[in-house]
């Protein structure tokens, strides 16, 4: 044991000294006042403020942490004291990569890498990670001696849908072996500098404060948080050095074993840090050391199929073959029938295949199925995956729904022989794969012949689609009895518990009612659990005993009052992966919504990050919530305090999104035609002052609701 402890203290020692002597320099050339941050975070250098709660802000905040940094090192040879050293490693890293972003210009712009990863990326991780679309991030870092070697790995951690960042040459080896590189491919390149892999720790400290409700300071908590719910591991390739030994050790403080592909002898702390030589067994040995299970699905299609394709693009010089309904007939629908209807597992193509010469074709998606247990409600939520499940396909990127969609097919991927009946088996064994429980048979049919594809549309989908929104915009929260609990995210905020009604959906935007309802069906014990409608105690801001008994319960007691349409009183908390946050702005007497695709700043004078920052990880805040896009045209958003009146301000490509279905709900609600045009953006204002004085000109009706405070 003391030769490994002997490494990482010449690591952590080597690390101390470039980071003291990088700090006085920047100081003796900028001055100890010279304002110092990472880009697009709430959380200052977040790794050091998650571990001893100090704001660094400038670069005279920075001497005080290299001392903590020092003396974290003692070079005593308890394993203990090593791991300590290893955090130090961590910390110089972090102050390290700090400097470089000292200009305000990003130190990555010409580098393969990406370098640190800004809080909007974490949110929007979050719905992935917990879902188990991501089911874990590998932390791939050096140079394999064959490149063969790394390639292989991430193409199997891409397989399974595991994340991984890449640090050092084997993200030159990666790219020259073909593995497609990027956020959307899940396989993100960070930096050549082996300080680099700091920006992978800041990921999981952050998903700590965003997601966990952890305090900055409790650095016992911080650990036990990124060991118990940060599925993160570490692979190294090639010759080890001390500073990489060093900064293994600071994972495995975290909890991130480490598998090294050399010979280490005795130097192997079984369950913290194992060789495997052969790397036919470094996935598998990972996934082990992690406890993360990977459900594969093995389909009879020539292209790979994960969910790491989802965010594919397709330029037009990529594309051999395009589906869209700007040029062509689509749709796709989902219709249950009777048992005897239906012939299980059959796939007809109706009209020409992908290979008879054209670029362009009508297609229209019908799938029948049937089961005991089946309910129409449920044709929607299936079709719904339609989405996911094409995108997971390597090569295919759809985007749009129902009957305005395009799909795009690779050359690559025709290459390989991909056919529209592989696409007939992808939609089959997903849907007796993931909605077994209530569908026992199904059927597919794929038209692309031009008036059978017009003759579905017309007189099958959209007949149903129209039958469907007259349902869904009968449903509201009056006209059902069961509400649903929405239990997802606590993987990583155990103490927060989403309240799910036809007129709130989830605050990831993910979780429709008909959705909860549906997981409930198919999986009783799951994370949607029904709530009756019973016990309402206050029907303006929407205050249930059944529903404060249901969250109590899923929350363990952390949180015991929530109210549905409130936020000033009891409101519902937020995990961290809310699509938008509102918040009060006094001097209007409103709220503003902010998206957190928005980095700008905002009339409260914070940012999404800052405002996310009082919301996340399970607390309630009064005047501040998270929530999904579709609810900003609710009738029950904030309706205790006003409703859609209140709101103010939104980013402007935020407001021309919903400006359709919120001008509608204002209309039937205040008889006010337009509202859209009497909130501010951005290209208005982020001023306040400046905001009361355009609303004033437009005669805003929330400067003349009752006060908020």
């Amino acid at each position: 044991m003391s030769a490994l402890t002997d490494l990482i203290f010449a690591g952590s020692n080597a690390v101390a000294g470039l980071t003291e002597g990088a700090v006085n320099a920047a100081i003796e050339k900028y001055g100890a006042d010279k304002k110092v941050a990472f880009p697009d975070t709430a959380y200052f250098f977040p790794t050091i403020y998650a571990a001893t709660g100090v704001k660094v802000a400038k670069l005279g905040d920075l001497p005080a942490c290299v001392g903590v940094l020092k003396s974290l090192i003692t070079n005593k040879p308890e394993l203990g004291d090593a791991l300590n050293a290893g955090l130090a490693t961590a910390v110089g890293a972090e102050i390290i990569e700090g400097l470089k972003y000292i200009d305000g210009t990003d130190p990555y712009a010409n580098e393969t890498g990406i370098g640190f990863v800004p809080d909007p990326v974490i949110r929007s991780l979050g719905v992935p990670l917990v879902t188990g679309d991501i089911p874990g991030v590998a932390v791939v870092i050096g140079k394999a001696d064959n490149p063969e070697d790394v390639v292989r790995t991430v193409k199997d951690y891409q397989s399974k849908g595991v994340m991984s960042f890449l640090i050092g040459d084997v993200i030159e080896q990666c790219a020259v072996g073909g593995v497609k590189l990027g956020l959307e491919f899940r396989v993100v390149p960070l930096g050549h500098d082996v300080t680099a892999v700091i920006h992978v720790v800041t990921v999981a400290v952050r998903a700590a404060l965003i997601f966990g409700s952890h305090n900055p300071g409790d650095l016992a908590g911080l650990l036990q948080y990124t060991k118990d719910r940060a599925p993160a591991f570490v692979n190294t390739f090639g010759p080890l050095n001390e500073v990489v030994v060093s900064a293994g050790a600071g994972a495995i403080a975290l909890g991130f074993p480490v598998v090294v592909d050399q010979d280490i002898g005795d130097l192997q702390v079984p369950g913290a840090l194992e060789a495997v030589t052969d790397h036919a067994e470094t996935v598998r040995k990972s996934l082990e050391l992690r406890n993360i299970k990977i459900k594969v699905t093995e389909l009879p299609i020539p292209v790979a199929f994960a969910s790491a394709f989802e965010g594919e693009i397709i330029r037009k010089k990529d594309m051999k073959v395009e589906f869209y309904s700007g040029k062509n007939v689509t749709c796709e629908i989902v219709k249950m029938v009777k048992p005897d209807e239906i012939e299980d597992h059959s796939i007809v193509i109706d009209g020409p295949d992908i290979d008879s010469g054209e670029a362009e074709y009508p297609l229209a998606t019908c799938i029948e199925v049937a089961g005991a247990k089946m309910q129409p409600d449920f044709e929607s939520v299936i079709e719904r995956k339609i989405h996911a499940w094409f995108n997971y396909m390597e090569g295919v990127m759809h985007t749009g729904q129902r009957n305005q969609f395009r799909i795009r097919i690779s050359h690559d991927a025709y290459d390989k022989g991909l056919r529209l009946h592989h696409f007939g088996e992808v939609l089959y064994n997903m849907i007796m794969n993931e909605f077994d429980a209530v569908v026992d048979k199904c059927q597919v049919r794929l038209v692309t012949d031009p008036a059978k594809a017009k003759q579905v549309l017309d007189e099958l989908a959209m007949p149903t689609y129209a039958a469907r929104d007259d349902r869904l915009a009968s449903m509201t929260d009056e006209s059902v009895d069961t509400f649903y609990t929405c239990t997802l995210c606590q993987s990583f905020a155990p103490a927060h518990c989403c309240v799910v009604t036809p007129e709130r959906l989830g605050l990831c935007g993910a979780v429709s009612w008909l959705d909860a309802k549906a997981t409930y069906q198919l999986n009783p014990t799951g994370p949607s659990q029904p709530i009756a409608k019973i016990g309402c105690t206050d029907e303006r801001t929407g205050r249930y005993d059944t529903v404060n008994q249901a969250v109590a319960s899923a929350t363990h007691g952390a949180v015991e009052n929530v109210t549905l349409y409130s936020i000033m009183e009891d409101p519902m908390t937020s995990c961290g992966c809310f699509e938008c946050i509102c918040g009060i702005e006094p001097l209007s007497n409103g709220v503003i919504i902010c998206n957190r695709e928005y980095a700008g700043m905002t009339p409260t004078g914070m940012t999404f990050g800052e405002l996310a920052s009082m919301t996340g990880g399970g607390v309630q805040t009064p005047g501040f919530m998270g929530h999904g896009r579709h609810f900003i045209a609710s009738k029950k958003f904030a309706s205790a305090e006003g409703g859609t009146s209140r709101i103010v301000w939104m980013p402007k490509e935020l407001k021309d999104d919903v400006a359709e279905r919120l001008n509608k709900t204002a209309k039937e609600l205040y008889g006010i035609d337009n509202f859209s045009d009497m909130i501010a953006d951005e290209t208005v204002t982020t001023d306040p002052e400046e905001l009361l004085n355009w609303l004033s000109e437009k005669g805003h009706p929330a400067l003349g609701l009752d006060p908020l405070m």
